[in-house]
């Protein structure tokens, strides 16, 4: 999967909210849910239509650019 297509941003969908592509599930869902102390598991069974490997490739962008960001 290509990195720019794992999160999309549409006036059309959800108003323009950042959101996995292909799905009406924001990017900021994944991050409440793990900042409660839930699982990637448990993220994936609420929002079915969200695959793990877009989770895993923009926690990686996001750790990626952290990283840059402080260097």
């Amino acid at each position: 999967m290509n990195k720019s297509a794992v999160v999309c941003r549409s006036r059309d969908v959800m108003g323009g909210t950042p959101v996995f592509c292909g799905t009406r599930v924001p990017v900021q869902t994944l991050l409440d849910y793990l900042e409660a102390g839930d699982s990637i598991d448990e993220f994936l069974a609420g929002f079915p239509s969200v695959t793990r490997e877009q989770v895993i490739e923009f926690l990686q962008a996001a750790k990626d650019r952290l990283v840059e960001t402080v260097a």
